[in-house]
């Protein structure tokens, strides 16, 4: 099963300029608003990092205010944080600070409270609203004990002056003992954010505005605002984490460097990503093994939430990839953080908006190894940040905006989400009418479509004239298969055992069965709750529905009762390709074998390129998708990454990059633009494993061996690819049929799809390396062990792949490799 990315990967070969710096390279912020007010004191107030506090006659000016001016100060002696709580200014009527904005955009407003007894006034018992002119920040606010509250917000400005209002309930008072108005870094915050369930969009934060809910420092301990760079408190973790399998990891923050394209020490500073925490027993194999941090949350607004990551556990690049979940949903899918940075100890973050009434409380955030992790089996978390967004009527805190309207419906990423599901249901609805009105007798044992696939847009739907698409749809020549029941299916993987499975994947479990007949199957059995799985069910379906070809797995049938989603596919007796070349004790392939096996999947890819109007790409080849059958026959398998290829106006597909570690074309990366060559690269990655018998990627080896790509064509270079070779084919395999493998290849391993081959240009190379290999053998069968004479065999000076110009026709591809001319690749002229 591919890896679903919302991060995108960056192979570890692709040589990048140094793009980082440390923190002390980045020159300190200065606000243009900057204002502090310490409310209630006589004189400045001076806090480390030299922030002055003015006190209230000299920010009397901000002021408006028509009650009895009340400056208190605490009476009896107190424990503070800070000298600013000393004092505070008390209302008894509406009061309002009014601050002059020397710029648009994002400000801070932090309000801090400590209530103290002063005469008559227990400020333990106040209860007010504070609210701007658009914006209700604070409702019926009660403190009840004696402690110091930092209330921090940040709001987008967009007036030329800004107010500030405290409103006292009837019969109390109001207080604030300091407050700041200040100006925010620009590149704080995208305003376009991923949506991260249930609505696959952008939401646009232009007219948000946030309140800090939570900040932690994970692995580390409290900072306060003279440890940061922005003033801003950062709580140790420990209260939120959840398990015990968590471990507290550190370095210098001098160690920690920046990304100059995108980040700095004002999006956190270097403390937070120095500390961390990582899994305590990276070896395990649990796959449930993970660390949590569980946080309460107010269900009625959006929030948008920010993570903090710095791989400063790996001793090398693309040691370290795992997946984070929020609230159980996949959020970063494989997450390589070198790959990211093309460093290590380099800060990156990532921001998701949550709708947190379509989930429950509370909010849970989680870190887990990869399940076929390659590298070591680790997570880990620096920082963590929670932001409560303004409802729909513009509150952050309570149902009522500033003009009293009270919220009558969802947020706004609810009502999208409730549009779809209401058109979903309907759409359901309507479809199940018709199925038990039109389904025959024998419905179980014909090609019915099932109503949890309805919304899949497949390429063979069949749309009835208007006036009877007013009663019914319906789907044309699906190819599904046969009906199963769920009872038949439980049957055949006796109840589905755990034993039985042979699969785990983003949809769900993959299992052994056998029918009643004796047919041996592969049962996918579909998780409901997994939005992953599901769109990768639909995307399958929609590609089985329109191919057959032998060298593809083939679908049998389905099965839709209740809310199961499960597909039956032919059982492939001999399992992936992957597990004859390595980690399994499996009697090793030889080289005609592997031949023939990289011929047969190459036929499967060019039937997918060629065979449908606008081709098929499959995004995600690599040797765990190429199954064999008990005749080690190679069938291209797991089809749910792929996608439609351009049509005849385009030249490319333009989609978020989603693939397998080690297999992803590096131009697909930096463009997110996806063609058929995308397939050609990773094929080529395919060829060296099971030229190699090795990884794609094995962190383990010394850091110039790690990527597959990159050695091999290093040793191909200086001629010596002996060096590289699986040892069990050491005097197998014919020199020159090895020559024309290896230079395809190397082929399909170009920087820039424009220089790769066609699958089938490749096809017919490693048909014509398999000739080679073939009339070798049968020189050896006849005693004849001295090189092949040119008559036996067609000359071969290099390996052939024509240009975008030199193509060879369809039908040539598919004659025998030795009835075809070499074309020489300097002229471009027929041998």
């Amino acid at each position: 099963m591919g890896i679903f990315l919302v991060v995108l990967f960056l192979f570890i070969h692709v040589n990048a300029q140094d793009d980082t710096a440390p923190a002390k390279s980045f020159p300190a912020f200065i606000p243009q608003d900057n204002y502090l007010v310490d409310c209630g004191a006589t004189s400045p107030t001076t806090l480390p990092g030299n922030k002055v506090f003015q006190p209230d006659q000299n920010a009397a000016k901000y002021l408006s205010y028509s009650g009895n001016d009340i400056q208190a100060s605490a009476l009896e002696k107190i424990n503070v944080p800070s000298t600013i709580y000393l004092s505070a200014k008390i209302f008894t009527t509406e009061a309002t600070y009014t601050f002059h904005c020397t710029s648009p955009g994002l400000h801070w407003i932090r309000l801090h409270f400590l209530p103290f007894k002063y005469n008559e006034y227990d400020l333990k018992s106040a209860k007010f609203s504070v609210q701007t002119d658009t914006l209700v920040l604070l409702r019926d606010f009660q403190i009840g004990k004696e402690e110091a509250i930092v209330k921090e917000f940040i709001v987008n400005v967009t007036t030329e002056h800004y107010a500030i209002k405290f409103e006292p309930a009837k019969g109390s008072v109001a207080f604030v003992n300091a407050l700041e108005f200040v100006t925010i870094p620009g590149k704080m915050l995208d305003y376009s954010i991923p949506v991260l369930f249930p609505v696959s969009q952008k939401f646009d934060l232009a007219k948000s505005n946030f309140e800090t809910i939570y900040r932690l420092n994970v692995g580390g301990p409290l900072l306060d605002s003279t440890n940061d760079t922005l003033g801003r408190n950062w709580m140790s973790d420990a209260h939120f984490r959840n398990n015990a399998t968590g471990q507290e990891v550190s370095t210098q923050p001098s160690a920690v460097n920046y990304l100059k394209s995108g980040g700095s020490p004002l999006i956190a500073p270097p403390a937070i990503y120095s500390s961390a925490i990582n899994m305590a027993d990276s070896e395990t194999t649990l796959p449930n093994f993970n660390i949590s941090w569980t946080m309460d949350i107010e269900t009625a607004y959006p929030h948008l939430i920010r993570l903090h990551f710095c791989d400063i556990i790996s001793k090398a690049l693309n040691e370290l990839y795992f997946n984070v979940y929020i609230n159980d949903k996949m959020a970063i899918s494989g997450l390589d953080l070198s790959a990211l940075t093309n460093h290590l100890s380099t800060a990156f973050y990532k921001d998701f908006v949550v709708d947190s009434s379509m989930v429950s409380n509370p909010l849970v955030v989680r870190v887990s190894p990869v399940n076929d992790a390659q590298g070591f089996r680790n997570a880990i978390l620096n920082g963590l940040e929670v932001f409560r967004m303004n409802n729909s009527v513009g509150s952050l805190d309570g149902e009522y905006g500033v003009d009293g309207q009270k919220q009558s419906g969802p947020s706004k990423t609810v009502a999208y989400v409730g549009f779809a599901m209401m058109f979903g249901a309907f759409v359901g609805l309507g479809a199940m009418a018709v199925k038990w009105q039109k389904r025959p007798q024998d419905w179980q044992k014909r090609n019915s479509f099932s109503s949890w696939l309805l919304p899949v847009h497949a390429g063979d739907t069949t749309f009835m004239s208007s006036a009877s698409r007013k009663s019914q749809f319906f789907w044309s020549n699906m190819g599904l298969g046969r009906y199963f029941t769920f009872a038949e299916l439980a049957d055949a993987t006796r109840n589905w055992e755990p034993s039985e499975i042979i699969g785990v994947g983003g949809f769900g479990n993959v299992y052994y069965g056998e029918l009643d007949d004796g047919t041996k199957v592969a049962v996918k059995r579909g998780n409901p709750q997994s939005e992953q799985g599901l769109n990768e069910f639909q995307t399958e379906i929609q590609m089985l529905s329109k191919l057959r070809h032998r060298h593809l797995v083939s679908l049998i049938g389905y099965c839709d009762e209740s809310a199961e989603m499960i597909l039956v596919y032919e059982f492939m007796q001999n399992g992936p390709l992957r597990d004859h070349l390595y980690g399994k004790n499996i009697p090793h392939l030889s080289w005609k074998q592997r031949l023939d096996i990289c011929i047969g999947a190459a036929r499967g890819l060019h039937y997918l390129h060629t065979g449908a109007s606008t081709g098929i790409i499959h995004r995600d080849v690599k040797t765990t998708n190429i199954l064999l059958d008990e005749n080690f026959d190679a069938k291209m398998a797991d089809f749910g990454l792929s996608k439609d290829g351009p049509n005849s106006e385009q030249t490319h597909v333009s989609t978020a990059v989603k693939g397998s570690f080690g297999y992803l074309d590096p131009e697909y990366f930096r463009k997110q633009q996806l063609t058929d060559k995308s397939d050609v690269y990773s094929f080529g990655v395919v060829l060296l494993e099971a030229l190699c018998a090795r990884p794609a990627i094995n962190p383990a080896l010394p850091r110039e061996q790690v990527n597959l790509a990159e050695w091999a064509m290093q040793w191909k270079r200086k001629s010596l690819l002996d060096k590289v070779i699986d040892p069990t084919l050491v005097g197998q395999v014919d020199p020159e049929s090895l020559k024309i493998f290896v230079e395809a290849a190397e082929k399909c391993l170009a920087e820039y799809g424009v220089d790769r081959p066609t699958m089938g240009d490749v096809l017919w190379n490693l048909e014509y390396a398999l000739q080679l290999q073939e009339a070798s053998l049968q020189g050896k069968a006849d005693g004849e062990n001295k090189p092949i004479s040119p008559a036996t065999i067609a000359p071969a000076p290099v390996v052939v792949f024509p240009t975008d110009n030199q193509h060879i026709s369809s039908s040539e591809q598919h004659r025998n490799p030795t009835e075809i001319q070499a074309i020489d690749e300097n002229s471009g002229t027929a041998m």
